[in-house]
């Protein structure tokens, strides 16, 4: 039996406590929580920068804007999903990120028009456009949510879950840029990494309230004091970095506006739809807080007014990100001012390059140790979804297993798509993507085009703590 939650205050019962995503925690508890979702969002977060700019060829100075234009694009769009603007965001805690979904495509676009800041410029032309389809597209597709059922949604962020764990193992083993060298996987990489996790579990394991809820942030700072100790902490970054810096607008210079690259970009933007709205759900799931197209729909625009932000200030596609949902999941904490402090450390951080260096200096394999339970916390979140579908059933059985092989293809059989054109690589050349392209058809087929109705979630009877039955009127499965 679920938890019981304190329902929504209202007029009618000025006495009832108001939702726990509605708290607004005192300060120093807004402070701690909001500083663990940073570094539970900082190593994933600029990822995507390192790898694209490395990918074009980018100098380390333009790289370095790169990550200071998405940290601080990545706190203003988290404190508008979270805290909501207008039509805007979903109120939710909900962390935004670039998404993971769309390296692989923006790199084929940035080396395709000749990579270094001429590929970026073309990359952030398409990026706008994707952004602005996706905020004025939001309504209607918050109302075709009903074609994405539990077995989708499951799918497609167990998927993710499984996809960001090797980004976890391979910083566990010491980082991309120690592959090919002797230290990477060397038993001191992997013992930082397998310690920083045993703290991490054992301050769960504890019970403590209050310091389960912040085992992720004293996992890496626990673990960064042992690599400082023993001589493993390299703080030059710190060291070297201004302590100022702001990102201007079209930094690079005007964004150009290439047919194949938008349309790749419209494509990779439909698949992060569907995973904002998976992210939606499974954040009403853990909250117990209900959700309705109306949620979804201002969730979305959020998503597009943050990747129109991005284009302009050097940055890219943004999406709910799936690894602070698994941190809510094992804290508890689900308020949603949290986020918008998050947020406004992030701003921090992209402001201050050097408080920027203060994060980066924790270890790889520390933060790969920490991240190694919040990316398994995102597929269990996609399991617990996929529990809500009859598995027994051979067409939902179905649409999970052929979707994973698919999810897995790119990493396994990367020549495949090496000899396939540009533009059908920037779009299929992710195991997300081609993932979630596969859960999406399947359903259509098997679940949609007949006569078959999807079993949809009671959100009313989760936020009173009861069982998701089928709503009345779906099929008993």
């Amino acid at each position: 039996m679920a938890r019981r939650l304190p329902r929504h205050s209202s007029p009618h019962a000025p006495h009832q406590q108001a939702h726990p995503v509605d708290e607004l925690l005192p300060l120093p508890r807004l402070t701690l929580y909001g500083f663990q979702h940073v570094l539970a969002f900082y190593a994933a977060a600029v990822i995507v920068p390192v790898l694209l700019g490395n990918a074009l060829g980018l100098s380390r100075q333009e790289l370095v804007h790169l990550i200071n234009a998405d940290l601080l694009t990545c706190g203003i769009a988290s404190i508008i999903q979270a805290l909501g603007v207008w039509k805007a965001g979903a109120r939710l805690p909900l962390v935004q990120g670039v998404t993971f979904t769309a390296v692989s495509p923006m790199i084929a676009i940035g080396t395709g028009a000749g990579g270094g800041t001429a590929g970026l410029l073309v990359v952030y032309g398409a990026v706008i456009t994707a952004g602005i389809a996706t905020f004025l597209f939001a309504p209607v597709f918050s109302r075709l949510a009903k074609y994405f059922p539990p077995v989708v949604i499951g799918t497609i962020l167990t998927i993710i879950g499984i996809t960001l764990i090797p980004v976890a193992l391979q910083d566990a083993a010491g980082g991309a840029q120690l592959i090919g060298t002797p230290a990477y996987g060397s038993p001191e990489n992997l013992a930082y990494a397998l310690g920083t996790l045993v703290f991490v579990l054992a301050v769960v394991r504890a019970g403590k309230p209050f310091l389960s809820s912040l085992a992720v942030l004293l996992g890496p700072v626990a673990g960064t004091a042992v690599a400082w100790f023993l001589g493993d902490t390299d703080f030059s970054a710190v060291r070297d970095s201004a302590w100022f810096g702001v990102t201007t607008p079209f930094h690079y210079g005007m964004p150009r506006f290439e047919l194949l690259p938008v349309a790749a970009m419209l494509v990779v933007m439909l698949i992060t739809m569907v995973e904002t709205t998976g992210d939606v759900y499974a954040i009403g799931e853990i909250t117990g807080k209900r959700v309705d197209t109306d949620t979804v729909a201002r969730a979305l625009r959020a998503d597009g007014a943050a990747t129109v932000l991005g284009g302009i200030l050097n940055s890219f596609l943004y999406v709910a990100f799936a690894e602070n949902i698994g941190l809510v999941r094992m804290s508890r904490v689900m308020s949603r001012y949290v986020v918008v402090a998050a947020g406004l450390f992030m701003i921090v951080l992209g402001l201050l390059p050097k408080a920027g260096g203060l994060v980066a200096a924790i270890p790889h394999p520390v933060l790969g140790g920490a991240a190694l339970s919040m990316f398994g916390m995102v597929a269990a979140v996609g399991v617990q979804i996929l529990a809500k579908a009859d598995l027994r059933e051979e067409r939902n059985a179905l649409i999970l297993g052929v979707s994973l092989g698919a999810a897995l293809l790119p990493t396994t059989v990367g020549p495949f798509f090496d000899r396939m054109p540009d533009g059908v690589r920037a779009v299929l050349d992710s195991g997300i993507t081609l993932g979630a392209l596969t859960a999406i058809a399947l359903n259509l087929l098997f679940n949609v085009f007949t006569s078959r109705t999807a079993m949809e979630i009671d959100w009313a009877r989760i936020a009173d703590g009861g069982p998701a039955d089928p709503l009345p009127g779906a099929p008993a499965r």
